[in-house]
């Protein structure tokens, strides 16, 4: 009987919480967002050079919004769900 119970308490326990996993997808959607708005810019002919590649999107924006991703990921792992 009581094997029973504690088989069930077990089953009922997670590493994080609700609250974690919100923030962790967060910080996985701002990751994304900023790799996507990294990508282009690039010339379908390799003899022409495009300067759009040095554009402030994609130097200072995007790697911004990775690194923020990147906190939220850190933060959300060290969020404690059980403290109020």
């Amino acid at each position: 009987m009581e094997d029973k119970k504690q088989k069930e308490v077990a089953k009922a326990t997670f590493v994080f919480g609700k609250k974690n996993y919100k923030f962790m997808f967060i910080g996985l959607a701002i990751i994304a967002l900023g790799f996507i708005l990294m990508s282009g810019g690039g010339s379908d002919d390799p003899a022409v050079f495009n300067p759009e590649i040095f554009s402030w999107r994609r130097i200072r924006l995007a790697p911004m919004l990775i690194l923020i991703g990147f906190g939220f990921q850190v933060y959300a792992i060290l969020l404690n769900p059980n403290k109020k």
